[in-house]
């Protein structure tokens, strides 16, 4: 039989492992940490063709009780791009205010009775997401009103920004640096279709951003940006955006 000393020794180096080591970290996030608990809710609605018309009219008229309830960022139908669609950005403190919220317009007559009721059978189809501005960028606003909005998303490869982050930003800042568009926000999905991002530039109009893009295409820094950033693309799409009257983003 061993002496008790020996027998101890075996114990000893397994808890010596089982202690954490001082060193580098490794880090299980995706991208960088949210700071705080704001959030946007991208809401797109299609209307039936023949009723885009009366369906805008009604939002004129009737959409003061809705954002009687909570913040409205912009409202906008598509002109080219898509078709016969309205997107709506909403912002919310928390997940909670969205609940209370949502309760307080399921209890408005006016908002139920005098919207929803009549607009309802003008929609073909409702889609929403949630989404976080990304660290690196602030909600911005036009340098004035009027204008055209592009809503550019990009569905990017899994793993979020610790992947594509860095490329991604680096090609966005290129083209702001062209000095040719307005950069608004840029969106990156938590509910809805993972690995989607949403940028919204701002044009003085569809030719001057036209003009802007072929000669982004010719500057070498955009170039290159983009190139890095693709390797991380699976698909792009943009819409022009045409804002509403009741849109603080106008």
């Amino acid at each position: 039989m061993l002496p008790p000393a020996l027998l101890r020794r075996p114990l000893a180096a397994a808890a010596r492992q089982a202690l954490p080591r001082a060193g580098p970290q490794v880090r299980l996030a995706t991208g960088p940490r949210q700071n705080n608990g704001i959030f946007y809710e991208i809401r797109t609605y299609d209307i039936k063709p023949a009723k885009m018309k009366e369906f805008l009219e009604m939002v004129s008229k009737y959409f003061h009780f809705r954002t009687a309830h909570s913040e409205l960022v912009g409202f906008w139908y598509s002109e080219l791009g898509a078709m016969n669609k309205v997107l709506h950005i909403w912002k919310y403190d928390n997940f909670a205010h969205r609940t209370a919220v949502r309760h307080a317009l399921a209890n408005d007559k006016d908002w139920q009775g005098k919207f929803i009721s009549a607009a309802l059978p003008l929609v073909e189809k409702q889609h929403n997401e949630v989404a976080y501005l990304v660290p690196w960028c602030q909600l911005g606003k036009p340098s004035k009103e009027g204008g055209v909005y592009e809503w550019v998303t990009f569905q990017m490869k899994p793993g979020g920004p610790a992947l594509w982050g860095e490329a991604f930003r680096a090609a966005i800042n290129a083209h702001i640096n062209t000095g040719y568009t307005k950069l608004i926000g840029v969106f990156h999905t938590e509910y809805g279709l993972l690995n989607t991002v949403h940028v919204l530039w701002w044009n003085e109009s569809p030719d001057q951003r036209a003009a802007g893009r072929h000669s982004a295409h010719e500057d070498a820094r955009v170039v290159a940006a983009v190139r890095d950033s693709v390797r991380f693309l699976e698909s792009q799409q943009n819409v022009l955006l045409i804002p509403l009257q009741c849109s603080p983003l106008k």
